[in-house]
């Protein structure tokens, strides 16, 4: 078996493209053994669509689709063989965010008696707190319990791992918290990790689209918010979030690259929210609100 693997990636202008293209990727010979499709993350509004092989894969077929789709010519490129999920392990150290101490299993002896231990294992999905939004909302999160918030109701929309909703339960236990993504795998993942957590239970994991559940209009409204999605969406709920908004409610936002922040910030002032605090990490921006 060969120690390589190829990845093929491709830009094309619009979302329909990308996923025409990446439907069309999965019928070529030989197969690839993954496709996928993402937003670049860099406010262009381009899309990426990226093919894995274990064989070289078919350059003329790949340079056919391009051109049928739309796209610029795929990309493409030998990448050696890793586990991981073991280099994951060696390269993340635990991650420190005021009172919270984020950390795998393979470092659970290194947990401190006096913080607050969220154990996110690095297999998971988006949210181990390494990355510049998560580390942000935790120490958002941080902030506003220093300063005496205590929200009776929370939820965490697009939580990924969950590790913002369990932060949440962990400072105030008595709160109702839940936590919604429209990835029914991070619903799953969520509920994995409040179990590793000795938590399970103590939030209601949903598969939602934003606000678009029963179960979280029954619940609201909310004191404290947190969506650490992406820009457009975070647009796209703000009057949802208004509306599931209490009086007085912290919102908890990022996703946002930092030349983003502005217009983001301005959707949620006309919703009648108000900038608490923003914090800068790496290229990323969190904002903390207030609504009313």
């Amino acid at each position: 078996m060969t120690d390589l693997t190829y990845s093929a990636i491709a830009v094309v202008p619009s979302l329909d493209q990308a996923e025409a293209l990446a439907l069309a990727c999965e019928n070529l010979y030989p197969e690839p053994t993954g496709v996928g499709s993402f937003e670049i993350e860099d406010g262009s509004g381009l899309f990426e669509v990226a093919a894995y092989f274990v064989e070289k894969p078919d350059q003329a077929g790949l340079a056919l689709l391009s051109t049928m789709h739309g796209a610029k010519d795929f990309v493409i490129s030998e990448v050696p063989q890793i586990d991981w999920v073991a280099h994951v392990k060696r390269e993340l150290a635990p991650v420190e965010a005021g009172r919270f101490f984020v950390y795998g299993s393979h470092d659970a002896d290194k947990v401190p008696d006096d913080k607050i231990a969220l154990l996110i294992e690095a297999a998971m999905a988006f949210g181990t707190g390494h990355h510049g939004t998560t580390l942000g909302c935790l120490r958002a999160l941080d902030r506003i319990a220093n300063e005496g918030a205590a929200p009776k109701k929370a939820i965490d929309v697009g939580c990924g791992t969950a590790v913002l909703a369990m932060g949440a339960v962990r400072v105030w236990p008595d709160a109702t918290v839940l936590a919604s993504d429209i990835d029914q795998v991070a619903v799953d993942v969520a509920e994995t990790n409040l179990a590793a957590n000795g938590m399970s239970g103590s939030v209601l994991c949903l598969e939602a689209a934003g606000f678009d559940a029963p179960e979280i209009g029954q619940a609201g409204p909310y004191d404290l918010i947190f969506a650490n999605i992406l820009k457009g969406p975070l647009i796209s709920i703000a009057p949802d979030m208004a509306d599931h908004a209490a009086p007085g409610a912290h919102a908890i936002l990022s996703g946002i690259l930092n030349e983003q922040a502005d217009s983001v910030l301005s959707v949620y002032n006309a919703q009648g929210f108000t900038l608490k605090y923003r914090e800068i990490v790496g290229d990323w921006t969190t904002l903390t609100l207030t609504y009313g």
